[in-house]
């Protein structure tokens, strides 16, 4: 009994030693695939890092330099794993990934169909560039800030503070509205006036009021002309041009200080600003038309007629 617990303590130091052993020898093989992919995580960063420095200045788009530097970090770091397989001796399985990468295109491609056209939507559009960051655009219904261009998605920040994250294949097959692009937009609105007031005169003080705002665009002269011939209005249309750097500021708001202004300024000029007249047909001529008219009911009580 005590030879048989000796030789079970000698086998297990025996086979302790021989694993340690063999782990001993394994390390090479094991810290040489953890060395590869330190070495290309870090690469990785640098190289996402060096993109960012190099080209995120005014002469490049800022939505397309984040996309690179996001995209070359993720294909470094995936060289690093083959590398690595093969390292610890994985070759084949390596080599079978590269040989089969069209088969599983193929496959995974019906599989993850959205994740792929969206990726390959977002390379698009950073080479593309239809829009930059901070541009004000619209898609569908949807209009916002650009905030960010992701691999899937692009990031919009909604006037309301709503974040809108639309799928990039819908940004790529859709109407993009980019109202920021050039800097400047035109903007207009109607107003009406009396057919007893002078058109000519209308005209001329509105554009001089529209020249009086600090923040539209100067090389671009204002102008208003006639729309149509309402049944109770002559109506003007208005356009001018403003700058687009803050759309809710450059657009929204001084067109609203526009509007305020020449309303103010005719009125104050003597120009009339009637509604539309209102025409009530009555078809039974056999019986009275009931109009209650307040001000001749209220002199005829006061008079006691």
């Amino acid at each position: 009994m005590k030879n048989k617990a000796i030789d079970f303590t000698i086998g297990l130091q025996s086979s302790i030693i021989s694993y340690w052993n063999s782990f001993v020898l394994s390390l090479p093989r094991i810290a040489l695939p953890l060395l590869i992919l330190f070495a290309f995580y870090v690469g990785a960063k640098y190289l996402s890092a060096l993109i960012k420095r190099r080209f995120l200045n005014d002469d490049h788009d800022p939505l397309f330099v984040n996309f690179l530097s996001k995209t070359s970090k993720v294909l470094l770091i995936i060289v690093g794993v083959i590398l690595a397989m093969q390292a610890v001796g994985l070759s084949g399985v390596a080599r079978g990934l590269l040989a089969g990468a069209g088969i599983s295109a193929f496959i995974f491609g019906f599989a993850f169909k959205d994740i792929a056209e969206n990726f390959l939507g977002g390379l698009i559009l950073a080479f593309n560039r239809p829009f930059s960051l901070n541009d004000t655009i619209q898609v569908r219904d949807f209009t916002g800030h650009v905030k960010a261009l992701n691999f899937r998605t692009t990031h919009i920040k909604t006037f309301d503070e709503k974040d809108v994250f639309l799928p990039n294949s819908i940004v790529v097959k859709e109407p993009v509205m980019n109202y920021t692009r050039d800097g400047q937009i035109r903007v207009d609105f109607a107003v009406g006036i009396a057919y007893e007031d002078s058109i000519t005169r209308a005209i001329s003080l509105i554009v001089d009021t529209v020249k009086s705002i600090a923040d539209h665009v100067n090389d671009k002269e204002p102008f208003s002309v006639v729309e149509e011939l309402s049944s109770g209005t002559v109506n003007l249309r208005v356009y001018f041009w403003v700058r687009t750097i803050d759309y809710k500021k450059g657009v929204l708001e001084i067109k609203s200080e526009v509007i305020r202004l020449v309303k103010e300024n005719l009125i104050r000029e003597g120009f009339s600003l009637p509604s539309d007249v209102q025409e009530i047909k009555w078809y039974d001529g056999n019986k009275a038309f009931p109009v209650d008219i307040l001000n001749m009911r209220k002199k005829t009580e006061e008079s006691g007629e």
